[in-house]
């Protein structure tokens, strides 16, 4: 989920606060928004840095628009605050806030500030980061260190529960595999290159994104029955992803900023295959896990190789499995949501109802 929905989530259980969440039409956010009954309002936005001419002043134009709709959707709800997470759509918010006199806090969820955040930041309150690490990219005392926002769920999560709920043997080693909300195409298809390797080795849940699920649903039932039923495929979940994780000894994913808040609160060592975009924010939050003992990088463009003898590896070696496990929960901000919701009231001055 995302972090903003989290901090909503909880503001929600606090008592009868009203919120609007602003975004993407035809994104992810707006489906979830739907979905957790948040009245939401699309605007327009684009991507500015690395584009071309043509392409930066059609980005410019629709923020311009953009930003008199938030203004004139300040003046309509009238916001004691507004809460942002980074991102290109971020922007209109945040100086759609300062014209109004709206306090604002960004909340940085990746380890080093894009484009965006790094030029909005300046006209909002405060920024919100994971870790401490973070705060030196800003202005002093413009940075304050909350913690990733994660649901509730993916700290009381149970892997004994979990397994049994996806109807694995509590017992036989099990690896996750995700690539993102959307998936990771070249994840999938180096699983698919090494499926029968990797169902040999392990009970697989793997979490395919929409694109390329019915594909490898299809590989899948090429397997042999005995190695088909160690495996689980889903295009996406949403309710059910703590416990697809709990189940998990190990897990193969992207680098995307989740992987810094939800891994450390399941204590799950990743194995972590950063996609090659620009920017290298996913390279970024590998290393900041690498480097801290809690997760292993793998190469994208290797990893068809890379990975079986990589799993082998560490299921060899139960002890660096524990070490990477107690790496991993060592990050972990149970308070994290708080955190965010005492920021939030002390920039606006307003007590959330409870």
């Amino acid at each position: 989920m995302y972090p903003a929905l989290t901090v909503v989530k909880a503001l929600r259980a606090r008592g009868d606060n009203a919120f609007v969440y602003v975004g993407r039409a035809n994104s992810v956010e707006a489906q979830l928004a739907q979905r957790a009954q948040i009245p939401f309002r699309a605007i327009e936005t684009g991507q500015v840095r690395g584009q071309a001419p043509w392409t930066m002043a059609r980005s410019l134009m629709r923020m311009w628009r953009s930003i008199g709709a938030v203004r004139a959707l300040i003046r309509e709800f009238k916001p004691d605050a507004t809460f942002v997470t980074g991102g290109y759509v971020s922007a209109p918010a945040i100086w759609a806030s300062a014209a109004e006199k709206i306090p604002s806090v960004i909340y940085l969820p990746d380890l080093e500030p894009g484009w965006a955040v790094r030029v909005t930041s300046r006209w909002a309150t405060r920024v919100a980061v994971s870790f401490r690490d973070v705060s030196h990219h800003f202005a002093p005392g413009k940075a304050v260190v909350t913690g990733y926002p994660v649901r509730p769920e993916f700290f009381t999560a149970d892997q004994t529960r979990a397994r049994a709920k996806f109807r694995l043997d509590p017992h036989a080693r099990t690896v996750a595999i995700m690539g993102g909300s959307t998936g990771a195409h070249n994840i999938n298809r180096a699983v698919v290159m090494n499926y029968v390797a990797l169902a040999e080795l392990a009970q697989v849940i793997h979490l395919t994104g929409k694109n390329d699920f019915a594909w490898v649903r299809r590989e899948v039932e090429q397997l042999s029955q005995d190695l088909e039923v160690r495996v689980r495929v889903f295009d996406y979940l949403d309710d059910d992803l703590p416990d697809a994780l709990a189940a998990a000894d190990v897990v193969i994913a992207r680098a995307g900023a989740a992987t810094l808040g939800e891994f450390p609160a399941l204590g799950l060592p990743a194995i972590l295959v950063p996609g090659p975009f620009a920017g290298k924010h996913q390279v970024q939050n590998a290393r900041f896990l690498v480097e801290r003992g809690a997760a292993m990088m793998l190469d994208d463009a290797t990893l068809k190789q890379t990975l079986i003898p990589t799993l082998q590896e560490l299921f060899a070696a139960p002890e660096k499995l524990n070490t990477l496990r107690a790496a991993m929960r060592a990050l972990a901000n149970p308070n994290a949501v708080q955190n965010i919701v005492n920021l939030l009231e002390q920039v606006s001055g307003f007590k959330f109802q409870v």
